[in-house]
């Protein structure tokens, strides 16, 4: 999915989710840029609680920036990133950041709710919404298909409509896309950075392996 500043800066986006967006996709090949990787990982990157998954000590730090309208991040989320936790993160050689990246009100709503879902339950949060976004993304009322999945995990309407009228909330997951597109040049998703290294387009395990080989030779 490709970048449009415009529909990101278009107000706090609560009001949009209620007439619905049509989300454009596009497909992109994965391609290697270099970055700087105090800018990736300066405070300005992540308005919010960065949201980390691994070791604090491993020697690779992977950076993802995604959209939940982005029909290439769930199928990383959903095909791809279970084995590269299971090889990388939960062994220890994989630190693993996610950060919003919304192209649009409905993802801006989308990781609010995500946002507004107890600690522990953030990623289960944007697991669910990558496994259920053909039934709330495309639809014509993505805000009440939002409010069905997220009453499946225990949120009540009145904490659904709580947290999409916080537009302090909103400004903040916007200012990540922001942020990563003016400074780090984002502008598609999915995005990673490894150990500053900058990959652009959904990559599969054995991506991954030729990535990460030389950054763990030894460890």
């Amino acid at each position: 999915m490709t970048f449009d500043r415009r529909r990101v800066l278009a107000g706090a986006g609560v009001a949009a989710v209620l007439a619905g967006f049509g989300l454009p996709l596009s497909t992109h090949d994965a391609r290697a840029q270099s970055a700087d990787v105090a800018k990736v990982m300066a405070p300005a990157a992540s308005p919010l609680p960065q949201k980390v998954i691994g070791s604090a000590d491993a020697p690779v730090t992977v950076v993802e920036y995604a959209s939940l309208t982005c029909s290439h991040c769930a199928d990383f989320h959903t095909k791809d990133l279970p084995e590269l936790k299971a090889k990388y993160i939960d062994t220890g050689k994989v630190r693993f950041i996610f950060r919003e990246f919304p192209f649009d009100p409905v993802a801006t709503a989308a990781f609010m709710l995500a946002r507004c879902a107890p600690e522990d339950k953030y990623f289960p949060m944007v697991s669910t919404l990558f496994e259920t976004q053909k039934s709330w993304a495309y639809s014509k009322d993505p805000a009440a298909g939002l409010l069905a999945v997220v009453r499946q995990t225990g949120m009540s309407q009145a904490e659904f409509e709580k947290c999409l009228s916080d537009q302090g909330l909103a400004q903040k997951v916007q200012e990540s896309a922001r942020y990563a597109n003016a400074e780090l040049g984002v502008n598609a998703t999915p995005t990673f950075f490894v150990n500053g290294k900058k990959l652009s387009g959904a990559l599969d395990i054995a991506t991954w392996d030729k990535e990460l080989a030389p950054l763990l030779a030894g460890k």
